[in-house]
């Protein structure tokens, strides 16, 4: 009576990343980093002193000191940053490995790139809240927007390997940086059409 073999699955293949994105990762898990324990530091401070004016009060619309005393700052009940030191903390470590050279599978990229993704979206909440709604931008959180996304493009594209992407998304990952741009430039208009009659004062 013969037998047939069981089917061995094969296992899961590491994706090789390259140094310019391990260090892409470690760097901006980093500066994300210490501006999230720098914005929870501010609130602490604030917490305690009500009279206390943060650092990042630089003027009427660059005030972490606004952003901070809203019900947008503590979505959860409490403040945003403690989110960002978590997050940020799992990408730090993933960037030492990355930097170290040790293999990390291809689902762990893609879990990455989801969250991610949603810390994406929680960015542009913030961002739309920040504009339309308080009317003050909080220095240390604009730099944890421009990493998140930043991050948001290395972490898409090693999920993407070694299998590659679809054919329909080829394109949109080939200028994946030009659409980061983009963003960017985008922000910069939003936040110069919102606050205009403050910038012009300055002229």
């Amino acid at each position: 009576m013969t037998t047939t073999p069981s089917a061995v699955e094969p296992p899961t293949q590491a994706v090789r990343v390259t140094a310019s994105r391990a260090w892409a990762v470690l760097i901006g898990g980093l500066i994300g980093l210490a501006s999230s324990v720098t914005l929870t530091v501010e609130k602490i401070k604030l917490l305690m002193d009500s009279g206390y004016v943060p650092s990042c009060n630089l003027n009427p619309v660059l005030s972490c000191g606004s952003v901070m005393v809203t019900p947008q700052a503590s979505v959860l009940g409490f403040p945003n940053p403690l989110m960002g030191i978590v997050a940020f903390t799992v990408v730090v470590v993933t960037g030492v490995l990355a930097v170290a050279k040790v293999p990390l599978p291809q689902w762990y990229w893609t879990g990455l790139a989801i969250g991610t993704l949603a810390g994406a979206g929680f960015v542009h909440w913030l961002i739309f809240q920040s504009l339309y709604r308080i009317g003050a931008l909080c220095p240390y959180c604009m730099v944890v927007w421009a990493v998140t996304v930043c991050l948001l493009v290395v972490f898409a594209a090693l999920a993407s390997e070694p299998g590659g992407i679809r054919k329909n998304l080829q394109h949109l990952h080939q200028w994946r940086w030009t659409v980061a741009a983009l963003w960017f430039v985008a922000l910069f208009l939003l936040v110069f059409i919102r606050f205009q009659d403050y910038w012009i004062t300055l002229l």
